[in-house]
């Protein structure tokens, strides 16, 4: 069933798309189940190193790859992410709701058609580096934008090897240079070094917190 579109959730305004011309946005999606410190440090390293005017947090209605068993409400998602972001440059939406899409690939050919003059770059942990190949289209995603890639343990050196680093090892940039990557044509990626962030919203959800979690989300249902 499609999520009912709720005001708070759609940002940017969807018909705001001069106010973005010459911007460049670095684009964080996700289930957000539940958003956490590890989101905002991956930002704040984007914000930091790329070059970025802001950064969108796409809260997922469902992702394709996830069960939806243990999915809290995307309404719950995205007010907890609001909450963590504590950032006037992160902004969180679920703007796929507004856009109709549901694979990132689709999600990314509607932001440019309704952004044409914004510059997006894609934003990813090392190990979705790793199962990037399972998503729809996904040489289609690396032709469309750059792609900056976070290191996380213990996924970072599979992922320098895995099947998406091999096929666009050429467009790989340096990541001394991680601050031209969203001025250049796309295929371009950067693997960005630095310091790690353990959070896991796996980890949070397994944990004893889960069941804070899990009750505000049934207050949610």
């Amino acid at each position: 069933m499609r999520a009912k579109i709720k005001r708070t959730w759609i940002r940017p305004r969807p018909l705001t798309g001069a106010a973005w011309a010459g911007r460049t946005v670095g684009l964080l999606g996700g289930s957000f189940n539940p958003a956490h410190e590890g989101h905002r440090h991956i930002s704040l390293t984007a914000l930091r190193h790329l070059g970025l005017d802001q950064v969108w947090w796409l809260v997922s209605p469902q992702n394709p790859l996830k069960s939806p068993a243990d999915m809290a409400a995307l309404d719950l998602r995205v007010a907890t992410a609001q909450a963590k972001a504590r950032h006037p440059r992160i902004l969180v939406t679920a703007l796929e709701v507004m856009l109709g899409t549901r694979y990132t690939a689709e999600t990314l050919k509607a932001l440019r058609r309704r952004y044409p003059r914004t510059r997006f770059v894609w934003l990813m942990g090392a190990d979705n580096l790793i199962q990037v190949t399972r998503w729809r289209d996904w040489r289609g995603i690396f032709g469309r934008v750059p792609v900056a890639v976070f290191p996380r343990r213990p996924y970072s050196i599979r992922a320098l090897g895995g099947k998406a680093a091999r096929c666009f090892a050429r467009d790989r940039v340096d990541a001394a240079s991680a601050g031209v990557v969203s001025r250049m044509d796309p295929p371009a990626w950067v693997f960005l070094e630095g310091p790690l962030h353990p959070a896991s919203a796996t980890e949070i959800r397994a944990r004893g917190d889960r069941r804070a979690w899990v009750s505000k989300r049934k207050g949610q249902e």
